[in-house]
Order: C-alpha cells, then sequence, then structure tokens
C-alpha cells in the first residue's frame, strides 16, 4: 500500500512539471516562437537583413579635422529627428542592430527622459508588439544617442521606436530580419 506521504509528493511533483511547462509555453509565447507570416503592406523601401554565415563589412571614411585629429566613421551620421538603423551579423541566426539618432531636448532647462523600444510585427494580431525595451534620459539641449538590441532565431518584420517624454516618437523604417 502506497503511503500518504507518498502520494503527497506525487500529487506535488504533478503540480510542478504542469507548472514548468506552463511557464515554459508562456516563456514561448512572450518570445515570439510561434510560426507566422510575413508583414502585410510592406513598403517598397523596406530593408531587408538576412544572417549569412559571411557578413559585410563597413567601409571606414577617415576625416582630417582641423586640430589634426582623424576620426573614423563607419555609421552613416546621426540627424535629429530621424533613426538610423544599422545591422551586424553575430551569428547564424543572431543580427545586433544599432539604432542612433540626435535627440533634442523638449525642455533644454531640465532632464530629457525617453525610452527606446524594438518592436516586432504581429501578423496574427495585426499590430506592433514590443520585442526589446529600455529607458534612459541626459540634461542638456541635445545628445547623440545610440542604442544597441539583439534579435536571436526570431526572424520577422521590426521596426525600432523612440519615446520621448513631452516630445514626439520617433519611428525608424520597418525592417524585415531573416535566417
Amino acid at each position: 500500500m502506497v503511503s500518504r506521504s507518498a502520494a503527497v509528493l506525487a500529487t506535488g511533483a504533478g503540480h510542478a512539471v504542469r507548472l514548468v511547462v506552463a511557464t515554459l509555453a508562456f516563456a514561448g509565447a512572450y518570445a515570439g516562437l510561434s510560426a507566422y507570416g510575413s508583414a502585410d503592406s510592406a513598403p517598397a523601401n523596406a530593408l531587408t537583413l538576412t544572417t549569412q554565415a559571411t557578413t559585410t563589412q563597413a567601409t571606414a571614411q577617415a576625416t582630417a579635422q582641423a586640430t589634426g585629429q582623424v576620426t573614423v566613421t563607419a555609421e552613416p551620421p546621426a540627424t535629429p529627428g530621424t533613426i538610423t538603423v544599422t545591422s551586424a551579423a553575430a551569428g547564424p541566426c543572431r543580427r545586433t542592430l544599432t539604432a542612433r539618432t540626435v535627440l533634442l531636448n523638449p525642455d533644454p532647462d531640465g532632464t530629457a527622459l525617453y525610452g527606446w523600444r524594438l518592436s516586432r510585427w504581429s501578423p496574427t494580431a495585426r499590430e506592433w508588439r514590443t520585442h526589446v525595451a529600455d529607458y534612459a534620459g541626459f540634461g542638456g539641449a541635445s545628445e547623440t544617442l545610440e542604442w544597441r538590441a539583439v534579435v536571436a532565431d526570431n526572424p520577422g518584420w521590426y521596426r525600432i521606436e523612440l519615446a520621448v517624454r513631452g516630445g514626439k516618437t520617433l519611428r525608424s523604417d520597418r525592417f524585415q530580419v531573416s535566417c
């Protein structure tokens, strides 16, 4: 005959297994590891980022300044009101995205609080959903901002947004990450 403590232990183990399975299912759904199609109505100027074993190297340009210092620039210059996105392969199906912009503080005498957001298009919900977010701030009239996010094993349509407290939200063009 099975003892009472063994029955309680078996019931508790069953509940623990169900909890672990439910947690894994939720984490998988949150990470976007479900089947999906492509984003509808993709614009003609959408950028497609395909991960390959080899990466293309950015051509660096050296610019001599009046002081005799040399600045090496591998990324396009940041401009106010525009988010520039560059991508680098970090593995077979892994991309490191870098977003750059110049942010003008709506209140130059105060602190500019802002939040970066990498959004992924959900074809089932037909809306942009937050994939990764980060928040920061600075004091002063303007600041050149740079933010990095990683997309790993999750191809789809993405865009990067920058929301500024007391200002407008900037959005990059949408782009597709594929393996």
